[in-house]
């Protein structure tokens, strides 16, 4: 049976399965074995470099759906510490008014004293809003609201705007990526979340539910005048892919017309993890899921992308699916 095989579009290989057991792609911090040489070895990879950023910073990106549950606050977490690890400063905005979950996936909910609204009516200072993760330090929490309460008449899209800006100007220096987590709907909550953001990351799963809302969603980014827009595709089953219950990523990629970030395999550890406030992508060993997440980010940091590409294992038979760079 082929393996899956994942390829950026740059021709570099980034996972093979079948090397798991061999080398962890991602590491975090800790220690060579060797006494005499105790230097820290952080976020390394296959290639043992780190990736390098692409674009003006800070990074301001909007990860969206459409349709609830399909994994964007999971994609929020995992991807925003992935890129932690990798080297970079990152602040995760909850823009979630009112149900917000990124802080339990991140294990932050007790840290959480003050929010944007406080911030905007003048009891804290932005930097008291911020909750710093302890497992790495350049990594920050901003949520919008408390659990079950109602924002301000005038909180909207110049508001969080403000507090981009704000975020931009501080005196500890602007961030490389702000990672803005959009509520599910296109109500006001969507329009506030990606009002301040120049960049979208579209999550789906491959289903006819949640493609008809990405198709239209992606018209209100682009709308928005987002035009930079890439998707990751959750929830993946190759078993059900080959036996044709589900739709394929090439199929969800036709069908979008987007550029792929990620595929992510479909993973029971997600909801270990989710209930353990543990993200993924700080398992060890590493899971398959985890890894893809790592991948998405760094491709998200090099403004890369994947593309679908089906392989046959048998001549006139439909086989598994391989992604490589075209």
């Amino acid at each position: 049976m082929a393996s899956l095989r994942l390829f950026s579009t740059n021709h570099q290989s980034l996972l093979l399965p079948s090397s798991l057991s061999q080398k962890p792609l991602i590491s975090s911090p800790r220690f060579v074995n060797n006494p005499s040489r105790r230097s820290p070895i952080r976020s390394v990879l296959q290639f043992n470099r780190k990736p390098e950023l692409a674009g003006e910073t800070p990074r301001i990106v909007v990860i969206t759906s459409g349709k609830g549950g399909v994994g964007k606050t999971t994609t929020t977490a995992n991807v925003g510490l992935s890129l932690a690890r990798y080297g970079f400063s990152v602040v995760a905005i909850d823009a979630d008014l009112g149900l917000r979950n990124l802080d339990l996936l991140l294990g932050l909910e007790n840290r959480v004293n003050y929010t944007c609204v406080e911030v905007i009516n003048g009891d804290c200072r932005l930097d008291q809003a911020l909750v710093r993760d302890k497992r790495w330090s350049n990594f920050e929490l901003l949520c919008i609201s408390k659990p079950r309460s109602k924002l301000p008449m005038g909180f909207g899209g110049k508001a969080l705007e403000w507090l981009v800006d704000a975020l931009k100007t501080r005196p500890e220096g602007s961030p490389d990526f702000i990672i803005i987590d959009c509520p599910a709907g296109i109500d006001a909550g969507f329009i506030t979340a990606i009002t301040p953001a120049n960049e979208a990351v579209l999550v789906t799963t491959p289903d006819i539910t949640a493609l008809r809302d990405a198709d239209r969603v992606t018209g209100l980014l682009e709308c928005d005048g987002i035009r930079d827009i890439k998707m990751i595709v959750n929830r993946v089953r190759t078993d059900m892919i080959k036996g044709e219950d589900m739709m394929s990523v090439l199929d969800v990629q036709e069908m979008l017309g987007l550029s792929l970030l990620g595929v992510i395999p479909e993973d029971s550890e997600v909801i270990r993890s989710t209930n353990r406030g543990f993200p993924l992508v700080l398992n060890k060993p590493p899971t398959l899921a985890g890894l893809a997440f790592e991948q998405a980010a760094w491709r998200l940091v090099e403004q890369d992308s994947m593309k679908a590409v089906m392989v046959e294992e048998e001549p006139k038979k439909r086989g598994l699916f391989s992604f490589f760079g075209g």
